[in-house]
């Protein structure tokens, strides 16, 4: 009995360790999923403007500018 009672110890450890595990490895590899998703983000944001827009001939100049 006593020692099924330990088995079951052994089992929660290792469910501990395992979690452990997964949310140690999450967040090492969260900083870098962030930082992928900042660059795309910027990336897109850059390619919206006028700027970038014009230069690669998908929208025109605007000579009718009010001021």
């Amino acid at each position: 009995m006593a020692l099924q009672h330990a088995d079951e110890q052994v089992k929660q450890l290792g469910d501990a360790v395992s979690i452990i595990t997964v949310v140690g490895t999450l967040a090492e590899l969260l900083p870098a999923m962030a930082a992928v998703l900042t660059i795309i983000w910027t990336a897109i944001r850059i390619w919206e403007t006028d700027t970038v827009q014009r230069l690669f001939g998908r929208k025109p100049v605007d000579t009718n500018t009010e001021q």
